[in-house]
């Protein structure tokens, strides 16, 4: 793993850029002025109420404590500041910062810093850009408040690991098969190794096998969320629709919670490249895509809750609202519905006991350390499965590709099928599906089935990403809004009139665009009937009902 120090030096300019007389004048008026003293802390590991600190004398020194010593992250000199994307967010701070020599420091509270970044493009760039960079050098060297203690044949290692890096945070991950003194860390928090995986959060709280929820309160994702302010739009669900939806409502003024069960990105995330969207000749991951949309949404203020859980939307009157999975309810005057889909899962036997221990739902970097040099299976014939064949093939020693149709030239995009074509180590079996998966512990064996021939085969593959198909989370809409036969939301004018009538539409006019059965209710992105299954134009809906809200709301 790079060290912090190294990855700052190859973008100084960038990462700790100095701000010239000219800029700091104007932030004069913002701030106070500040005495420090040799040995002040301004902020420790773990705070939430940091503030936002302009170097003028001295300097600051930046460290990550980490399990009763202290690492050294970078030492601030006049013209310098402090921060990272937490200062945006609300998030815990990761490192601490103390003066190691006297001087003084402009500090500006974080509400007046998210209004510079609004009001001055200037500053908004060299603020911007450097809390983005800081926060990538500190995810590349593992610089977090977490230590994980697991095993790569756990599935909740893996669940948590996807978790922390979906949501961009660091950590230091401690293999119990590959780090001989793992014990000593293990007789220190009085852990058993059959308790693995162990979240350790700032080196104080211990936790065996921990909820994602758990983890999501330890580490600060969420503040509280005020259940008694009536929120001019909510939306649910941070893929690339609802962020989209989040980015232009807050730019325009509004008042916006987002609730995310899981990480911002949705399915999108998982993708390990994204090609064909418009502006990024090379590609994007779809973690980078999320994750930089994520920090424009925050950005404009609108307030992202993660691992927080839509149950259930009350419709029965106005303002409508939604059930949270801890009881909790948030009611908003619009409601923008971007769920999203999840992969669909084979009907075999012992599926979810597998899965996380061979059989996987998406392809990063993570999961391809996880079965390198190894032969692995992609089950799927769409664009994600494509992408997730050519990015595996570049580590694995073959990737087979089964579908049960004829071919991809109906499901997915011209330049992958030409990549997969023109890539040795992948094999396409068209007509071909999984009838069974085995092993102990751990998926060990493979049998797979050729619907044309007949034929069936074992194999001793040990991992299996799929990819199939969609499944719309609608679960928690039962009864409010109207779907279609595939459980997808129906808007607009799919909606027909006796459905309309059934539904008690009670406005004169037709349903608009991207307007469910319930009046000011909108459906955007892979979760809508419909919709074009493309990350480019879900982030088209998603800006579109925007305006849409806008005229609900004027009525």
């Amino acid at each position: 793993m790079a060290d912090a120090q190294d990855i700052v030096s190859q973008r100084r300019d960038q990462i700790l850029p100095r701000l010239t007389e000219e800029q700091i004048a104007r932030l004069l008026p913002l701030g106070k002025r500040r005495a420090v003293r040799r040995g002040d802390i301004l902020f420790e590991q773990g705070s939430t109420d940091s503030q936002f600190y302009v170097v003028l004398r001295g300097a600051l020194e930046v460290v990550r404590p980490n399990l009763g010593r202290e690492e050294l992250v970078v030492v601030h000199v006049p013209g310098e500041f402090t921060g990272e994307t937490n200062l945006l967010t609300g998030r815990r701070t990761l490192v601490s910062c103390r003066a190691i020599e006297d001087g003084e420091a402009l500090e500006l509270h974080r509400d007046v810093l998210r209004t510079v970044v609004l009001t001055d493009s200037e500053l908004s760039d060299v603020f911007m850009r450097a809390f983005i960079l800081r926060r990538v050098a500190l995810l590349n060297a593992g610089f977090g408040d977490v230590v994980l203690i697991g095993s790569r044949h756990s599935a909740d290692t893996l669940r948590l690991r996807e978790f922390l890096e979906r949501n961009a945070h660091p950590l230091t991950y401690v293999d119990v098969e590959k780090d001989a003194d793992v014990q000593v860390l293990l007789d220190k928090f009085e852990v058993k190794l059959e308790e693995i995986p162990v979240f350790i959060c700032r080196g104080e709280l211990v936790l065996r096998n921990p909820s994602n929820q758990e983890v999501a309160e330890c580490l600060g994702l969420n503040s509280d969320i005020d259940t008694a302010v009536v929120r001019d739009l909510l939306v649910v669900g941070a893929g690339p629709a609802g962020l989209a939806a989040a980015v232009y409502g807050a730019s325009e003024g509004l008042d916006v919670l987002v609730l995310e069960g899981y990480a911002p990105g949705g399915q999108a995330a998982s993708s390990s490249k994204i090609e064909n969207y418009l502006g990024f000749p090379t590609g994007i991951s779809g973690q980078a895509l999320a994750g930089r949309a994520f920090t424009q949404a925050e950005k404009f203020g609108a307030h992202i809750a993660v691992a927080r859980s839509a149950t259930k939307l009350l419709c029965e009157r106005k303002p409508y609202a939604v059930e949270l999975s801890n009881g909790e309810t948030v009611r908003a005057r619009a409601i923008i519905v971007a769920s999203g889909a999840k992969y669909r899962k084979l009907e075999l036997e012992n599926l979810s006991r597998f899965e996380g221990a061979g059989v996987y739902y998406s392809a990063t970097q993570m999961e391809a350390q996880a079965c390198e040099n190894q032969e692995v299976i992609v089950v799927g014939g769409g664009n994600s499965a494509g992408q997730a064949a050519v990015f595996l093939a570049r580590s694995m020693k073959h990737v087979h590709v089964l579908v049960r149709s004829e071919g991809l030239a109906a499901t997915m995009s011209r330049y992958l099928i030409r990549r997969i074509e023109e890539t040795p180590n992948i094999t396409l079996r068209t007509r071909t599906a999984i009838i069974a998966l085995e092993g102990e512990k751990h998926l060990e064996r493979v049998t797979w089935k050729n619907s044309s021939t007949g034929q069936v085969e074992v194999r001793s593959i040990r991992h299996v990403f799929l990819m199939t198909g969609a499944v719309p989370s609608t679960d928690w809409l039962e009864g409010c809004l109207v779907l279609d036969d595939k459980g997808f939301v129906k808007t607009g004018s799919d909606i027909t009139q006796e459905e309309r009538q059934e539904a008690r539409w009670i406005r004169p006019r037709q349903p608009l665009l991207l307007e469910t059965s319930l009046p000011g209710v909108f459906a955007v992105g892979d979760v809508r009937s419909s919709s074009v299954k493309r990350v480019a134009s879900a982030v088209g809906e998603g800006s579109i009902c925007v305006q849409l809200v806008h005229k609900v709301l004027a009525e």
